[in-house]
């Protein structure tokens, strides 16, 4: 890391000495050797802003993304059911946020997934627990009682990391050692940014935390959820996960903090589409104290995304009003849209599942399938004679597209 890029008056932090375990091969064997230099700490939020001139300069952003998340929040309120788009608005987020982290699995994988594992190629199943993974993480933080708190981000951790193939770390905990971001196959030396040592973490967190749940700023909401993600993936408080529960964090304070009704906006969307724009912002704040164009960076991801989220909502609710039309014909059975409405929540299906959903015997539970199918609302994926999964597909490529 270029240290001296750190050491200028309008950086929002410090380094601190710290000692890095840096893994080396040689002759087939694997060495590991400490390393030192100095990690980032950053200063505790808020940073010391012109106040007047930031909402001058953000006015114009802050105005459109609470436009578009009012118009979303709308469409979320009136819903009787709104996990029908939950399920796939997380699933889409899970998909798009591991994408960034290099772990790629399709929307129809988790759904083959969730439904049966089986379904999905052996080769594949390993990346596709990794995202369904992110989605029970963000249906627990959601669904929890506590507010966003240090046990909470422990909690959601553990369920990210369980049962994956990464090696570093534990889950559910803060990590003691020294991490680096940059490319892993150079030394700690060449690495882009340090982040903070590990006995710095706890003080850190915690001040993060009383900023997030300051209720006497003055800082816009909005903003002030930029300002945490940019010192949550300053921190870096984990070996893995990061970035994935970073974002996760956004749209918790979304719902918990901007009262939106449910978790219907993501950011990773906008993060991957501006990859290199979202790693040259956040590192320019560190190294440079450019607080502006984060900020309104991450004003333009809410904005966007909430529009993407609100048409895409419309869509799907379109979707579901063709489905509804389609199975509510003269004597059709009365199950059938309530197995309509499950799918949104989860578009892959079997006849057990229909029979446990609907109380009915297997023999009935598949005759209403075979419906759905004949209505081309489903579609059988497996080619199994037994154990069959059938997906939807429209709903699928709604979540995809």
């Amino acid at each position: 890391m270029d240290y001296e890029a750190f050491r200028n008056s309008v950086c929002p932090g410090k380094l601190e000495a710290t000692v890095f375990t840096e893994k080396r091969f040689s002759g087939g064997s694997v060495a590991y050797t400490d390393v030192s230099g100095y990690g980032f700490v950053p200063d505790d939020l808020p940073p010391s802003l012109d106040l007047g001139q930031l909402l001058i300069e953000t006015q114009a952003a802050i105005l459109e993304a609470e436009r578009n998340l009012t118009q979303l929040d709308t469409i979320a309120r009136d819903l009787e059911n709104p996990y029908m788009l939950i399920g796939p608005f997380i699933t889409r987020e899970a998909k798009l946020s591991s994408a960034i982290e290099n772990t790629f699995a399709s929307a129809k994988q988790i759904a083959l997934f969730d439904s049966d594992p089986s379904a999905v190629e052996t080769e594949n199943r390993q990346e596709v627990q990794e995202v369904r993974n992110y989605v029970q993480a963000m249906n627990h933080g959601y669904k929890s009682n506590l507010p966003i708190s240090p046990r909470l981000v422990l909690e959601m951790h553990k369920i990210l990391l369980t049962d994956v193939r990464r090696d570093a770390g534990v889950p559910g905990k803060f990590r003691t050692t020294q991490n680096a971001i940059g490319n892993r196959s150079t030394s700690f030396e060449d690495a882009k940014f340090v982040p903070t040592p590990p006995r710095f973490i706890d003080d850190s967190i915690s001040a993060l935390m009383k900023f997030i749940h300051d209720t006497e700023s003055e800082i816009p909401r909005l903003i002030r959820f930029a300002l945490s993600h940019y010192q949550f993936e300053c921190i870096h408080p984990f070996d893995d996960g990061n970035g994935r529960l970073g974002r996760l964090l956004v749209s918790l304070q979304l719902c918990s903090q901007a009262q939106l009704a449910a978790p219907l906006v993501y950011v990773s969307g906008f993060f991957e589409q501006h990859r290199e724009s979202y790693y040259s912002l956040l590192y320019n704040v560190s190294a440079k104290g450019e607080w502006m164009p984060w900020v309104n960076f991450f004003l333009s991801a809410i904005a966007t995304q909430a529009d993407d989220a609100f048409d895409r909502a419309r869509r799907l609710l379109q979707l579901r009003q063709k489905y509804l039309d389609a199975v509510r014909e003269k004597r059709a059975s009365a199950l059938l849209p309530k197995l309509v409405d499950r799918l949104f929540e989860h578009p892959a299906m079997t006849v057990s599942m229909a029979s446990m959903l609907t109380e009915t015997t297997p023999q009935t539970a598949g005759k209403l399938v075979q419906k759905l199918c004949e209505k081309k609302i489903l579609s059988e994926v497996t080619g199994r004679k037994s154990h069959r999964v059938y997906i939807a597909p429209e709903i699928l490529e709604a979540i995809e597209s």
